[in-house]
C-alpha cells in the first residue's frame, strides 16, 4: 500500500509538472527540442546499463547476500563500483558526442538549424543526468536487496518538486518564448540545470537511506573471478531488449520533430506525442505494474516447481484483474481525449489550438492500452521461466511493425495527422505483438490461459466500455453546448463525461456480473 501511494503521488505531482511544462515551454517546437534533449539521458541510460541491473544485476546481488560468507558485502562494492565507473565514462562520452547523439533523435537540416543547435545546447546540460539516473538506480537496488522499499518511490516526487519550482520561476520571472528563436541563453541554462538538478536531489536523497540501511560505499576494483562478468554475459537479451525498443523511439521521435519543423506552431509534433503516450500509461504504471510486483515472484516458484497450471491461472486472473481498470480507461481517453488534453495543457504558451492534435494522439492510442497492458502481464510469464530471449523477439516485432506503420503514416499521411497517425501505429503495433506473445506462451506452458472466463470477462468489459464510453462522450457534447468554452468550462465538461461514463460502465459491469469488479477497493 505504502508503494501503491507513493507511485500515485509521484504520478500526480508528474502531472502537475508537465502542466508547468506545457504552460512555459508550450507545444510547438521549442517544446520538442526540449523534450528530445530531456529524452536522450533517458534512452543512453537504459542502453548503456540500466536494463541488465534491473533485469540481472540485481537478482545476482540478492543471491550474494544470501548465499556469500560476508552477506554478500564484497560482491555489493564490486557492483557498485562497476556501475559507477560505466557511468561515469559513459557519461562523459556522451556529453562529449552530443550533436551526433542528437542528431539521432531530430535532423539538422537548412530549415531546422536553430531547432538543432538549441537541442544540441539542451542536450549538453542534459545529459549528465545519465550518471544520477545510474546512481539513483543502484542505491535503489541496495536498498530493496535490504527488503527496504520506501525510499526508491519516494524519492521520485523530489524530482517533480523540483521541476515544478523551475518552470513556476520561469513562468513567474520571465517572458515566455513562443518560437526557437525567441528563447534566451539565461532560459537556456534555467532549464537545463534546473532539469539535471531535479535528477541529482532524487539520486543523492538515497544516500543517507542507504547508510541507515548499512550500506558504506567503499570502492572495489578486484572484479575478476567474481561473477560480475558472468552477470553481464546474461544480461545481453535484456541490453537487446531494450535496443530494439529504443530504435523504435528513435525513429518516432524523428518523424515527430520533422512535423514540428513543418508547422512550427501548430503543436502537431514531439511533445503532444510524448503528453499523450504519458497520460495514456498512467493505468499501466499504477494498476498492471503493481499486479506484476506481487504476482512475479510468486509464478517465478510455480515454474521452477513444474506447476505450470497455476502459472497459466495466476497470469489469467492478472489479466482479468488488471481489464477491470485498463478497458474502461482505454475508451474514457478514446471518448473524452481532447477535453483531457484541453484541460490539462491549453494555459500559458499553449492555447486550445495547440493542445487539440495532443488529443487526438490520446484517441488514437486509446484502445491500444488494451494490448499493451495485457502483453506486457504475458510477457512476465517467459520472465517466470527466466527466459530472456523471447521478449527481446518480441521487442523485435512490435518494433519492427511500429516502425513500418509510423514510416507510412509519415510518408503518405498530411502532416496535420501524421503523428497521430504514429500514436494509432503504436497501439496497433501492440496488438500485434500481443498475439505473436499469446501464441509462444501457449507453446511454452503447454496450454491456454483462457478457460473461457478470461474471454467471457473481456467481451463484458469491452461492451460496457463502450456503451459507457458512448453515453460518457453524449454527456461531455451536451455539457459543452451548454458551458461553451474556457477553462472552466472545459473541466465540466470533462467531470459530466467522465461522471456519465463512470456511472454506465459500473451499471453493466454489475448488470453482466463482472465478478472481478470486487478485486477493486470499495466496490466490494
Amino acid at each position: 500500500m505504502l508503494m501503491a501511494v507513493a507511485t500515485v503521488v509521484s504520478r500526480a505531482t508528474g502531472l502537475i509538472r508537465q502542466v508547468l511544462q506545457a504552460a512555459a515551454l508550450g507545444l510547438s517546437q521549442l517544446a520538442g527540442t526540449y523534450n528530445t534533449a530531456n529524452t536522450v539521458p533517458t534512452s543512453l541510460y537504459t542502453l548503456l546499463i540500466g536494463g541488465a541491473l534491473n533485469a540481472v544485476l540485481v537478482p545476482q546481488l540478492v543471491r550474494a547476500r544470501a548465499t556469500h560468507p560476508d552477506g554478500g558485502r564484497a560482491y555489493e562494492q564490486r557492483l557498485v563500483t562497476l556501475v559507477v565507473c560505466v557511468l561515469g565514462a559513459g557519461t562523459a562520452l556522451a556529453v562529449w558526442a552530443t550533436p551526433q547523439i542528437v542528431g539521432v533523435y531530430i535532423q539538422d537540416t537548412p530549415g531546422n538549424h536553430r531547432a538543432f543547435q538549441l537541442t544540441v545546447t539542451f542536450g549538453r546540460f542534459l545529459l549528465p543526468q545519465i550518471f544520477f539516473y545510474g546512481l539513483f538506480g543502484i542505491y535503489g537496488q541496495v536498498l530493496n536487496a535490504r527488503e527496504k522499499f520506501g525510499a526508491m518511490m519516494w524519492t521520485p516526487v523530489l524530482n517533480n518538486v523540483v521541476l515544478i519550482g523551475m518552470f513556476g520561476a520561469y513562468l513567474g520571472l520571465m517572458t515566455v518564448p513562443e518560437r526557437v528563436e525567441d528563447i534566451t541563453a539565461t532560459q537556456v541554462r534555467l532549464l537545463g540545470i534546473g532539469t539535471t538538478a531535479g535528477i541529482a536531489v532524487q539520486a543523492l536523497a538515497l544516500i543517507p537511506f542507504a547508510r541507515a540501511a548499512g550500506f558504506r560505499f567503499r570502492p572495489r576494483f578486484d572484479w575478476r573471478g567474481t561473477g560480475l562478468g558472468a552477470g553481464v554475459h546474461a544480461a545481453k537479451w535484456t541490453l537487446l531488449f531494450v535496443l530494439a525498443n529504443q530504435v523504435s523511439l528513435a525513429v518516432i521521435t524523428n518523424y515527430a520533430n520533422a512535423a514540428d519543423a513543418q508547422e512550427s506552431k501548430a503543436g502537431l509534433g514531439y511533445s503532444n506525442y510524448m503528453y499523450a503516450q504519458t497520460i495514456w500509461m498512467l493505468p499501466q504504471s499504477i494498476v498492471t505494474v503493481s499486479l506484476v510486483t506481487a504476482l512475479l515472484p510468486r509464478m517465478s516458484r510455480a515454474a521452477a516447481e513444474g506447476r505450470v497450471a497455476e502459472l497459466r491461472a495466476d497470469l489469467s486472473r492478472a489479466l482479468r484483474v488488471s481489464g477491470v481498470v485498463i478497458v474502461p480507461t482505454a475508451f474514457l481517453f478514446l471518448a473524452l481525449g481532447p477535453q483531457i488534453a484541453t484541460l490539462m495543457f491549453a494555459h500559458g504558451a499553449s492555447d486550445p489550438s495547440t493542445a487539440q492534435p495532443g488529443g487526438q494522439m490520446l484517441q488514437a492510442f486509446a484502445l491500444g492500452l488494451i494490448p499493451f497492458s495485457a502483453q506486457y502481464l504475458l510477457l512476465r510469464g517467459f520472465y517466470a521461466f527466466e527466459d530472456t530471449r523471447t521478449p527481446f523477439f518480441m521487442a523485435v516485432w512490435i518494433s519492427a511493425v511500429n516502425i513500418a506503420l509510423a514510416t507510412a503514416c509519415h510518408v503518405l499521411l498530411p502532416v496535420r495527422w501524421s503523428v497521430t497517425g504514429m500514436a494509432g501505429a503504436y497501439a496497433l503495433s501492440y496488438l500485434v505483438g500481443l498475439a505473436v506473445t499469446a501464441r509462444l506462451l501457449r507453446r511454452r506452458t503447454g496450454g491456454r490461459l483462457d478457460d473461457g472466463a478470461l474471454r467471457r470477462t473481456y467481451l463484458k468489459l469491452l461492451t460496457a466500455a463502450a456503451l459507457a464510453a458512448a453515453a460518457g462522450w453524449g454527456a461531455a457534447h451536451a455539457c459543452a453546448a451548454f458551458l461553451g468554452s474556457g477553462t472552466w468550462a472545459t473541466a465540466g465538461t470533462l467531470a459530466a463525461g467522465t461522471l456519465a461514463l463512470a456511472v454506465v460502465f459500473l451499471g453493466l459491469a454489475r448488470l453482466l456480473k463482472i465478478t472481478e469488479l470486487r478485486s477493486l477497493p470499495g466496490l466490494r
